[in-house]
């Protein structure tokens, strides 16, 4: 039975350079003699009662990693300070700082404890001894949910409140890091199921409320940028400390089954999951306090409940069909993300399967991070008179081209080097897309119907994933030049059985 390494996926983003610094040096730390890096066997039992802590293999392939990493922090260090979010304080009216809190804040809470759940989802399942098939279809359930439910979630929070969704999204995801806790399939898939909903409410519902109250309290559109600039800048500043706070937390105790219990387990890799929780319990009445309600633009007066539900998913319908560029920009949205989750699947195995040894792996995922805040530097120093919308169709374009140079290479002469450094421009697409998508999106989506708009966008990105998944579920061909006694990491590239 191959031995799976423990993988860290490049889900945290950043932009600050201080925190890169750290970060890098962490990530150093982590590849020169932490034992932080667990690895285990696999096994059909699920009698696994601690799971063994061993140090990474080394090799000289830290050169190349360590070679780049080193010039890519000063560079992301130089445009993290030419674009620090910045206002004119002639231009802040009065009350802006205060709004500017009340979300932030809230934000930082809600977007740590979906970070603090990324790297372990897959390491807890293994841990808990399920089969790859196993785990496959608990991130099928996950995916799922978030596609079902982002049809009429969005409705929801335009009919019934983005304040109350946002604190049904802490509700519903706290459910779901208690679950992790439980070692029964149908628990944990009820888990994935809660996640894959709470999902669809974080990234519409929270961005929502600011963009509606930013409106109702009549402050600039051009502070509108700004605020979005704050949000991704805490964004992926949360991300970096998530996920070694995270590292640390599974790496201080082992995981452990509670005596005279079958199915509970502590410790290990359930820490991160018990860590968002308590963010998510923070959050909760830092929302009910520091919030107030908005809604989406109401089509009836009077009506309530379903009705106002379905009058608003009406609105989210009507909006696709009164303007083409929205339902064009929703492509483009599924399309990019789609790609994203895919490179998130596949970087580790990727680079495993062309290295003579084993990678550092902590500082090919410092080094993605820095190519992320490099990408949001650079669209933040584009002219303001430059529309967004004209930088996302090259954004596109590159990050295509990116991932077609690492299949291309990946079928001929698996150069890591080459791999390693379209990973890179690839992130820096992902980085300069999302500043640049939430500007666009903020343009051209009505505000009556923007949460509903914004999670029918999310069905086709989770469709494509799930269907992805499924084939690599039924499929009978696999990739040959990958054998599983050269490429443990089988189970993330197109071997999920």
């Amino acid at each position: 039975m191959p031995v799976l390494p423990l993988r860290r996926l490049p889900l945290a983003r950043a932009r600050n350079p201080l925190a890169a610094c750290i970060v890098v040096g962490a990530a150093w730390a982590s590849t020169h003699g932490w034992r932080l890096l667990g690895s285990k066997d696999t096994r059909s039992s699920r009698s696994l009662l601690h799971v063994s802590v061993e140090p990474p293999e080394q090799s000289l392939l830290g050169d190349l990693y360590t070679a780049t990493s080193l010039p890519l922090l000063a560079v992301t260090c130089v445009l993290g300070w030419l674009t620090r979010p910045t206002a004119d304080a002639e231009q802040v009216p009065k009350g802006f700082q205060q709004f500017q809190f009340q979300y932030l804040l809230v934000w930082f809470l809600a977007i740590t404890a979906d970070w603090l759940q990324g790297p372990y989802v897959y390491e807890l399942y293994a841990s808990y001894g399920w089969s790859k098939a196993d785990i496959a279809r608990l991130f099928v359930a996950g995916f799922a949910s978030s596609m079902l439910t982002g049809t009429f979630i969005g409705s929801v929070a335009d009919a019934w409140g983005r304040k109350f969704c946002a604190i049904l999204y802490c509700i519903l995801y706290g459910l779901a890091c208690l679950t992790k806790h439980v070692n029964v399939y149908g628990v944990l898939m009820l888990g994935r199921l809660l996640g894959g909903a709470a999902t669809s409410l974080l990234f519409s519902t929270f961005e929502c409320w600011m963009v509606g109250e930013h409106k109702r309290c009549g402050f600039p559109d051009g502070l509108l940028r700004y605020m979005f600039g704050l949000m991704f800048f805490v964004q992926y500043l949360a991300a970096i400390g998530a996920g070694w706070l995270a590292q640390l937390a599974a790496s201080s105790m082992p995981l452990t089954q509670v005596a005279d219990s079958d199915a509970l387990w502590y410790g290990g890799s359930t820490l991160p999951f018990d860590l968002s929780l308590a963010f998510l319990l923070t959050a909760m009445p830092a929302i009910y306090f520091m919030w107030q309600e908005n809604y989406g633009e109401r089509r009836g007066e009077g009506v309530a409940g379903l009705s106002q539900v379905a009058l608003s998913f009406q609105a989210g319908c009507d909006a696709l069909a009164s303007d083409w560029r929205v339902p064009l920009l929703g492509l483009a949205v599924a399309a990019f993300e789609s790609s994203m989750y895919v490179f998130v699947f596949n970087w580790t195995p990727a680079l495993d399967g062309c290295s003579a040894g084993t990678p550092p792996h902590g500082l090919i995922f410092s080094a993605f991070m820095m190519a992320c805040m490099c990408g949001s530097s650079l669209f933040n120093l584009l002219d303001a008179s430059i529309a967004p919308i004209k930088a996302l169709w090259p954004v596109c374009l590159l990050a295509a081209g990116a991932l077609a140079t690492v299949a291309s290479s990946l079928f001929t002469t698996s150069s890591e080097a080459l791999i390693f450094f379209s990973f890179l421009a690839f992130e820096a697409c992902v980085g300069a897309y999302f500043p640049c998508v939430s500007t666009v999106k903020s343009e051209l989506v009505p505000e009556e119907a923007r949460a509903g708009v914004y999670n029918v966008y999310r069905v086709p990105l989770n469709m494509c994933v799930v269907l992805l998944l499924l084939a690599d579920l039924e499929s009978p061909n696999r990739i040959s030049w990958w054998d599983d006694a050269t490429f443990p990491a089988n189970v993330v590239f197109g071997r999920l059985e």
